[in-house]
């Protein structure tokens, strides 16, 4: 028996698919850790200066904690104390950066926490915290409906459970109305909407990716359009991001948390375009990420086709912190077009 059952182990190994190849691309610099030990740093979200790219600045969250802001440096701007927060997303609303985060300080009734982005001295207001229903918030982001303008947030539940929101500043202070719910079979975390296409996109963290209309009057059901496989995508799938091109096209950026990789889809039709780690450089590498952020144009002479931040869950000695890197260099590693 014993020598069956050391067989049949060894048939498993053999037969467990090795992840598809990744190229190597640097990190470009770092963020200051977290004052939290442990599993603490999570998701970062992108504000580009329109007026000085070089001073555009990045939002992440200590889970444990609060929410920072960063520079293009890495060095922090500020801090905000906030104890639960987990993902973290961003959008301009008449004139003003508003910034949303999940909210996990109640475990078993769901908040969103919103501040406004002081973008000259890099502080967030809060706004307030809003409640949503019952569940753990875990994910978090918003979509722009383009034909009004309206915002609306996706807060994505620990048990894959996703409320939409609409999110209101037109009183004196702002409310979230919940408009449509969702749900996905297992644990879920990251996600991301497509502000051109109107599509909502989400990672059920060991099953795979699913699209879903973002609007809340389409229908509840969305369509699985990549598996965790092991080979392209290496379960836990973690966090989303874009790099839109065009009216449609562009990619799909997913974290591949099992592997320490990003595995990219091109858009729309989620056809498979590479996989990469940020490693090699005089930085060290990123690993076990869960959020991820993406944004192309120009910031500076570091980065003057984009940037990408990644949480980097391994940062030792240090506690973690967040990884960036030049979507120039992601694009000419995978020979992107």
């Amino acid at each position: 028996m014993a020598a069956l059952l050391a067989s049949l182990l060894v048939q498993a190994v053999v037969a467990a698919p090795a992840p598809a190849p990744a190229a190597t691309v640097p990190a470009t610099a770092e963020t200051a850790p977290v004052a939290s030990a442990d599993d603490a740093a999570d998701d970062p979200a992108i504000w580009r200066n329109p007026r000085d790219p070089a001073r555009s600045l990045v939002v992440a969250t200590d889970k444990q904690a609060g929410i920072h802001v960063y520079n293009l440096k890495g060095r922090r701007v500020s801090y905000t104390p906030a104890p639960r927060l987990n993902n973290v997303d961003l959008r301009s609303v008449k004139g003003s950066v508003v910034v949303a985060a999940s909210d996990r300080a109640d475990a078993a009734r769901a908040h969103v926490s919103l501040f406004r982005l002081d973008t000259d001295a890099g502080r967030l207001a809060p706004l307030g915290r809003l409640p949503v229903g019952p569940g753990e918030a875990y994910g978090m982001c918003l979509w722009t409906r383009a034909r009004d303008g309206a915002l609306f947030g996706f807060l994505v539940m620990k048990d894959g459970r996703i409320d939409q929101v609409a999110i209101d500043f037109a009183g004196t202070s702002p409310t979230v109305r919940l408009v449509r719910s969702m749900k996905l079979g297992t644990q879920s975390e990251g996600c991301v909407a497509d502000d051109r296409t109107g599509q909502f996109y989400v990672a059920e963290e060991d099953v795979g990716l699913w699209r879903f209309d973002a609007d809340p009057a389409a229908p509840v059901t969305g369509k699985a359009v990549a598996t965790v496989d092991g080979v392209r995508l290496v379960a836990d799938a973690e966090g989303l991001a874009l790099a839109p091109k065009g009216r449609r096209g562009g990619y799909l950026v997913v974290s591949s948390q099992g592997d320490n990789a990003y595995t990219l889809y091109r858009l729309p039709d989620m056809a498979y375009a590479g996989r990469f780690r940020i490693d090699g450089g005089a930085i060290d590498g990123t690993s076990e990420t869960d959020g991820i952020d993406l944004m192309l144009g120009d910031f500076g002479p570091d980065y003057r086709e984009g940037l990408f931040v990644a949480q980097d869950g391994d940062n030792a000695p240090d506690t973690q912190n967040f990884k960036y890197a030049s979507w120039a260099a992601i694009r000419r590693a995978l020979k992107l077009r």
